[in-house]
């Protein structure tokens, strides 16, 4: 299986991807974000020496107890980091850029400066982010959610989420063809935590397995999610561990991508379960 974005052509089976999150506003809920340039730089470089294959930059927090930002303040956090970005990723082995955003005038306003992949938590509802990424060649992350972005979910029911996961992306991926991007250049997000109980996210992470029959990678943003939380009762900052045991259980199932804030605990478990199957 092949993955495309921009110049890099990435084949599976491998070593699953770690994405490190590097949050360029002030409202993270785990609270490491910056609205410094030059800090956010700092953050990609620790994560990149801490082995992370990825970035992931994004402006505004997918938090829905914040107002949205604008679109022109999104662009303006965005691009002094996309200016500084080919300096930093040429001191390491062609780290890929992700860029975290839902807004198509985001999208059209940062891709001719930069990044090869797009994050898109909006659930692609329509064409708009598929033809412009398309139309860079950029990689196209579609996450599974339901309604609009910064907008609270939680009284979504599903009566099964798998059976919901598969007529979603079967839907987005005609979507996304019919523009003109490439079904390589796609990745799948089942949305953990977006728009879903507890019972649906460990459910995912269960018949994970499931969803290879769309035979694209799939990225699980595993991190610190409130599933963790809800399972141990511990605050975001304790959640590391109860990370890894996702990112055990995603490996097992098939996963192809982790997107993380502590790349190095990411990296260290991904590395050893990949090991370990090497050795059968």
């Amino acid at each position: 299986m092949i993955w495309r974005a921009r110049q890099h052509c990435i084949e599976f089976p491998r070593r699953p991807l770690v994405m490190g999150i590097v949050n360029i506003n002030d409202d993270s809920f785990c609270g490491d974000g910056t609205l410094d340039p030059a800090a956010a730089l700092a953050q990609a470089r620790a994560q990149l020496q801490d082995g992370a294959d990825i970035i992931d930059i994004g402006a505004e927090s997918a938090r829905t107890n914040r107002e949205p930002i604008s679109v022109p303040e999104e662009i303006d956090r965005l691009l002094p980091f996309l200016e500084k970005w080919p300096e930093l990723s040429s001191r390491f082995n062609a780290p890929l850029l992700s860029i975290n955003t839902w807004r198509s005038d985001v999208i059209a306003g940062v891709l001719p400066h930069g990044g090869d992949l797009i994050n898109d938590i909006s659930g692609l509802p329509d064409a708009f982010n598929a033809k412009l990424c398309a139309e860079h060649n950029a990689g196209l992350l579609i996450m599974h959610s339901v309604g609009q972005p910064k907008v609270p979910h939680t009284h979504v029911k599903y009566d099964s989420i798998m059976e919901t996961l598969d007529r979603f992306f079967e839907q987005r991926l005609v979507l996304a063809e019919s523009v003109g991007l490439p079904r390589e250049n796609i990745l799948l997000d089942p949305g953990i935590d977006f728009a879903k109980q507890q019972d649906d996210n460990l459910t995912i992470y269960r018949d994970l397995e499931r969803l290879h029959r769309f035979e694209r990678p799939i990225l699980l943003p595993v991190s610190r999610k409130t599933v963790i939380g809800d399972v141990l009762g511990v605050p975001a900052l304790e959640r590391d561990p109860g990370t890894v045991a996702c990112i055990s259980a995603g490996m097992t199932r098939g996963a192809h991508l982790f997107r993380v804030h502590n790349v190095k605990a990411a990296v260290q478990a991904v590395k050893v379960l990949w090991a370990v199957d090497d050795v059968r």
